[in-house]
């Protein structure tokens, strides 16, 4: 009687972890926004608006039918913006390279109120290819390598003042190690946590647990040993389920040792899919109260959706794109050449 009690046990305990696997057909793509433009960084506010940031110095707000536009000069030159991060009362841009510069856009809710330069960096090597807020006052911004670390800057007091984190207190890079400035995706937020994802000729995944204040680092089983192989895009669920996606550029097509999945926030990792469709992704998101069941990947050869935690995968568009972020479970904005579009995810 005993044993027919505990293996009802576990056959429930089995039954309960077992998930429901979630059902996508097919998205509707609909442009809000086309202009002559290279956009690789969006922040959705809701269903109808959203604020990117791209190159030839413009950054806007498409609210609806209407874009808000603005065009940022540094002297005379017209930065490139890869980077976006927003709060209640601001939205952050930041550009690439030499020089990069970091702004302060206020927002009162419908209109932006001022722009101030908050941080500049010349230099070189510096190119910065992401950035973050944990909360209202902490955000980062991740950079390639201008010593033997990555750049990293923090913010402490809502976006005011930011201060590069020195090398003595990050992992050493490797030789040829760098990161993607492709959808600003290369970072990942839950909690306290930040999770930083490198690529190039090392790939590998940078953790740190409180804000920033100390770090570790963990290798990955990701395509590696190229200038334009590794994780373009990374994305966690919770503090220890998280997801990796890249591949090769150049082989766009090459579908092994480009998508990785953790069950212990990052410390290892467990290639998916591997050898089977898709091939490189330069962004890649949970779909928002799955349960990390429903994943979309999204890149320049099209948007390909997994409905069981990445196992399986299925294309849904040929259209290509850079960038997704999702505003509810079915809706997303996404942004490529010369466009941004809405997605309709629909069963």
């Amino acid at each position: 009687m005993r044993l027919a009690i505990a293996t009802l046990l576990v056959l429930f305990l089995f039954s309960c972890e077992k998930k429901t696997e979630i059902e996508i057909n097919s998205v509707e793509i609909t442009p809000v926004f086309i202009d002559s433009l290279s956009i690789r960084a969006i922040q959705p506010l809701d269903e109808n608006r959203v604020w990117f940031a791209a190159d030839k110095g413009k950054v806007g707000l498409i609210d609806g039918d209407t874009p808000k536009l603005a065009i940022i000069k540094y002297g005379d030159s017209l930065l490139h913006f890869r980077s976006i991060a927003a709060t209640k009362e601001a939205v952050f841009v930041l550009s690439i390279s030499n020089p990069a510069v970091l702004y302060k856009i206020g927002f009162n809710g419908t209109e932006a109120t001022n722009i101030e330069e908050v941080y500049n960096e010349k230099g070189e090597k510096v190119f910065y290819d992401s950035m973050k807020f944990w909360n209202e006052n902490e955000g980062i911004a991740i950079g390639d390598p201008v010593e033997d670390c990555m750049s990293i800057i923090i913010t402490r007091d809502g976006g005011n003042t930011w201060e590069k984190l020195p090398c003595d207190n990050l992992p050493k890079v490797e030789r040829g190690e760098a990161a993607f400035a492709a959808s600003n995706s290369n970072i990942a937020i839950f909690g306290d946590n930040a999770w930083v994802a490198t690529g190039g000729r090392k790939s590998r995944v940078m953790h740190t647990g409180d804000k920033g204040k100390t770090w570790e680092v963990f290798d990955t089983p990701i395509v590696q040993g190229k200038a334009m192989t590794g994780i373009y895009s990374i994305d966690f669920r919770d503090e220890q389920h998280g997801i990796i996606f890249g591949g090769n550029w150049e082989n766009k097509s090459f579908n092994e040792g480009n998508k990785a999945i953790t069950k212990n926030g990052g410390k290892t990792w467990k290639l998916i899919a591997n050898g089977k469709e898709p091939g490189y992704r330069s962004s890649v998101k949970y779909i928002p109260g799955t349960e990390g069941q429903g994943i979309v990947a999204i890149g320049s050869p099209g948007i390909s959706f997994s409905g069981d935690g990445g196992k399986n995968w299925k294309l849904l568009s040929k259209e290509g794109f850079f960038a997704i972020e999702f505003v509810n479970d079915s809706l997303a904005f996404a942004s490529g050449n010369n466009r941004i579009s809405k997605l309709i995810f629909r069963k």
